[in-house]
């Protein structure tokens, strides 16, 4: 899916990294996983971006404030969408509306593919990050997501 850089304002633009920039956005990535040395970041999104991940940020400035990770994805329960992977607003810049203006845009691009919904998880933790997808974005909560780590067990 193609993005156009957009000017927000002055000071507020929305672009599409591409992998030699994904250095950047380390400092906001990392404060939603956590998990995540900088060279792991940069190995799992590289692979991630050679099967369609694409990076928008938020910048004010040149200072990345938000970023949304997505692909665009097919299965037989949501047919053709958009899956949001990631999605972060720097912890110092929150409570701006940086997090709907991002994730905004990602919905507009899911429109203009002709995409059928959009989608994303979020650990129960969240709380605000929930009360944010259903009461500031209108989404739906309609189930919840299973894992099981196959590292070190066995069935």
């Amino acid at each position: 899916m193609k993005f156009k850089t957009i000017a927000i304002s002055d000071t507020l633009t929305v672009r599409e990294l591409d992998l030699t920039e994904l250095t950047q956005a380390y400092p906001v990535i990392s404060q939603l996983r956590t998990h995540l040395s900088l060279a792991e970041y940069l190995a799992l999104a590289g692979e991630m971006k050679a099967n369609a991940y694409q990076v928008l940020c938020l910048f004010e400035g040149e200072q990345i404030v938000a970023y949304a990770g997505f692909a665009r994805g097919v299965n037989l329960y949501y047919g053709r969408h958009v899956w949001v992977y990631d999605l972060v607003t720097d912890q110092a810049k929150r409570g701006r509306g940086y997090g709907r203006v991002l994730l905004s845009y990602v919905e507009d691009l899911a429109r203009d593919n002709s995409l059928e919904c959009i989608a994303l998880s979020s650990r129960f933790i969240m709380k605000d990050a929930h009360w944010f997808y259903e009461n500031a974005m209108n989404y739906d909560k309609i189930g919840y997501v299973f894992k099981k780590d196959l590292q070190g067990t066995q069935n």
